[in-house]
């Protein structure tokens, strides 16, 4: 039932994507500003409870649903609730126009806009970035996006719902994901602010939601591209981002179209054992960003091939692990 709902739900979302704005994402975000403000108190007892209530009950509210719907209407009523609750957490119009526009932006020669636009997409000063830079943050962007909107939901999804949860996985992810981003904001924020210990429960709950998923992403790219490479890029740079689940999406994404990814902001790597002296800049690798080309709009066209080889590659599994549950 899984893999029927999941094709159902993104084949829903390609016809009929969902906008920014619905009634579930503002009850969702006034749920976790309700449950930020009421029980945040700075500690981090405090923060736990508060990053319980705000990603469990959402998360223990669709397994209600399932497992009420389920017992009243059996599977059809139950697969139309995962295909419900699916179409509100996965897919890629959610997040694909923001790449598309830029994309287009940059093809027709207009940097001016692709940097208002890739402004405007992570609410961030881009400044004068040259086209390059332009083009390896959306790169990044794109793929830490689709991460976390496809292939981290689907990890998820596919999880508890092995254990009869339905599509509890899915929401739990994505409220995590929330939650984190929602609240790691609210710390900066002047009105209202988050205590430094809910914003570190969040952040730390949500590397831990996210390892497997993240790696599980990284494994698909590399398959579905140039697996050695990929994997020499992961294990010898994934570390150098500072966080370390995307620095494992970015690095396999680098090695598996040979795209180099990161920037100023990695780490140093250490040239021990890469066959330099250590000290020797010769490598330039402390400076630079992965192992590759540097970033070009071709490299768009081998990134969205990338991505719907592995959702292609993922689907094919659960097709067979569903045929093989059904014959067995």
């Amino acid at each position: 039932m899984a893999f029927f709902a999941i094709v159902i739900a993104l084949l829903l979302e390609q016809v009929r994507p969902l906008g920014r704005t619905h009634p579930i994402a503002s009850a969702q975000l006034h749920w976790v500003r309700a449950v930020g403000r009421n029980v945040d108190a700075g500690g981090q007892r405090h923060g736990w409870l508060a990053w319980v209530l705000a990603v469990g009950a959402p998360t223990l509210l669709a397994a209600g649903v399932h497992w009420l719907l389920n017992s009243l209407g059996g599977w059809p009523l139950a697969l139309l609730w995962s295909v419900f609750i699916l179409y509100l957490t996965l897919g890629f119009r959610q997040f694909s126009h923001h790449f598309t526009a830029i994309r287009d932006a940059l093809e027709t020669g207009d940097e001016a806009r692709a940097r208002s636009l890739l402004a405007e997409w992570q609410q961030v000063d881009v400044g004068a970035l040259p086209r390059t830079e332009i083009v390896r943050h959306v790169i990044e962007y794109s793929v830490l996006a689709t991460h976390r909107h496809v292939f981290g939901v689907l990890v998820w999804f596919c999880l508890l719902s092995m254990l009869g949860l339905g599509p509890a996985g899915a929401v739990f992810y994505r409220a995590a994901e929330f939650t984190a981003r929602y609240w790691r904001l609210k710390s900066r924020a002047p009105d209202h602010p988050i205590s430094p210990a809910l914003c570190e429960v969040a952040d730390t709950s949500w590397r831990l939601v996210d390892w497997l998923p993240a790696r599980a992403t990284a494994l698909g790219f590399a398959i579905v591209g140039s697996f050695e490479d990929a994997v020499d890029v992961w294990r010898n740079h994934a570390a150098r981002f500072a966080d370390p689940n995307d620095g494992v999406i970015l690095a396999a994404t680098a090695g598996a179209i040979g795209v180099r990814l990161g920037g100023a902001s990695l780490k140093p790597l250490p040239t021990e054992g890469l066959g330099q002296p250590a000290g020797n800049p010769a490598s330039g690798l402390a400076a630079e960003g992965l192992p590759g080309e540097s970033a070009r709009t071709a490299h768009f066209a081998q990134v969205v091939g990338l991505v719907w080889r592995t959702a292609a590659l993922w689907l094919l599994l659960l097709a067979l692990l569903t045929l093989a549950h059904v014959i067995g």
